[in-house]
C-alpha cells in the first residue's frame, strides 16, 4: 500500500483526495501513508542546491584564472542586452577615467550591450579594434558601435576609416595615413577592451559568408576579431591575417582588462580558447553559458 500510494502521488501526480477514492480509504489515511513512505525511505525528496550567479562568477574566475567575471541569471529573452549592466559595473570597478582608452570589437553581443547603454565615464577615448567590413548587417558596423559607446560614456570617439582586410600595399598606405595612424596608435595604450567571441564557421553559416575560404577551413573553436584559436588557446593563422587592419593578439594580451561578452552556450569552447590564448582576461555572461564553460573545463582540463 505504501509503495502504491507513493507512486500515485509523486509519479502520477494524483491528489490525496483522488488517491483516497481510488484505493477506498480516507484522505487522512493517504496523508499518513505518504508521511510513512518518506520516513521509511520509499520516498526521498531532494532540494537541489543551485549555485547563485555570484558563486558561478567566482568559480569561473578560479577555473580560468580570470581577472574578473560577471554572471547573470539567464533571462527568458533579451539576454545580450541584459549583460550591459554587469559589463558597466566591470568598467567602473576598473577605475577607468578621462584619457583611458577603451577598445570596441564587433558582433551581435557588442551591438546589444552598447545599444543598451554603458555607464558615464567622461573623457574616455573609444577606439574600434578593427577596420570595417563590406557587410550590411547591423552587427558589423563597428564605427557606429564606437560612436554610440562614446555617446553613452561621455567620451571621445576615434573612428577607423579603413577596411579590415586589404592587399599588402593598400594596408601600408592606410596605415601611413595620419588619421588612421592616430586611431591604430591607441591600441598600444588600451586599458580596457570589449570583444565578442566568434562561433566556429561550421555551425554558423551566416557569419561564414563574411569570412574567407581559408578562414572557413580552420578547425577553430572560436575567434576574437578574426584571430582564431583552438580550445587550448593555440593560434590558428590563416592566409590573409597579416593583411588585417586590426589590433593584434599581443595588443589584446597587453590590455589591462580585456572583456569577452558572450551569451551563447555553443561559444563556451571559444571562450576557453580565447582566455587560454590571453586575448581576454574577463568574462561577462549568463548562467547557461557559464555552466557550459565549467562543464567543458571539468571534462577537458587545460593542457
Amino acid at each position: 500500500m505504501l509503495h502504491m500510494v507513493a507512486k500515485l502521488h509523486y509519479e502520477a501526480d494524483m491528489s490525496q483526495v483522488d488517491i483516497a477514492k481510488k484505493v477506498g480509504v480516507s484522505t487522512a489515511t493517504v496523508s499518513r501513508l505518504l508521511q510513512k513512505a518518506r520516513a521509511v525511505g520509499i520516498v526521498r525528496i531532494e532540494v537541489l542546491d543551485l549555485a547563485s550567479p555570484d558563486e558561478i562568477s567566482l568559480e569561473l574566475v578560479a577555473a580560468l584564472n580570470l581577472k574578473r567575471a560577471a554572471v547573470i541569471d539567464t533571462p527568458p529573452s533579451g539576454v545580450l542586452a541584459a549583460l550591459a549592466a554587469p559589463l558597466g559595473n566591470l568598467l567602473k570597478e576598473e577605475g577607468l577615467g578621462s584619457g583611458s582608452v577603451l577598445g570596441i570589437g564587433w558582433g551581435r553581443a557588442i551591438r546589444e550591450v552598447v545599444m543598451a547603454g554603458l555607464p558615464r565615464i567622461p573623457g574616455m577615448l573609444v577606439v574600434p579594434l578593427n577596420g570595417g567590413m563590406q557587410q550590411a548587417a547591423p552587427h558589423f558596423q563597428i564605427n557606429e558601435f564606437v560612436r554610440q559607446a562614446a555617446e553613452h560614456l561621455g567620451g571621445v570617439p576615434h573612428f577607423l576609416h579603413a577596411p579590415y582586410l586589404s592587399s599588402t600595399d593598400l594596408r601600408e598606405a592606410f596605415l601611413s595615413d595620419p588619421s588612421v595612424r592616430e586611431t591604430t596608435g591607441l591600441w598600444d595604450r588600451m586599458e580596457c577592451c570589449i570583444v565578442g567571441i566568434g562561433l566556429p564557421h561550421a555551425i554558423n553559416p551566416p557569419e561564414a559568408s563574411a569570412a574567407t575560404l581559408n578562414e572557413q577551413a580552420l578547425s577553430a573553436v572560436g575567434d576574437v576579431i578574426r584571430h582564431y584559436v583552438d580550445i587550448d588557446g593555440k593560434p590558428l593563422p590563416w592566409e590573409g591575417e597579416e593583411r588585417m587592419i586590426a589590433a593584434s593578439p599581443e595588443q589584446l594580451r597587453q590590455t589591462g582588462l580585456a572583456i569577452g561578452v558572450v551569451a551563447t552556450v555553443e561559444k563556451a569552447a571559444g571562450v576557453i580558447g580565447a582566455v587560454r590564448a590571453g586575448m581576454i582576461n574577463a568574462v561577462v555572461t549568463d548562467t547557461a553559458t557559464a555552466q557550459a564553460i565549467l562543464t567543458i573545463l571539468r571534462e577537458q582540463p587545460a593542457a
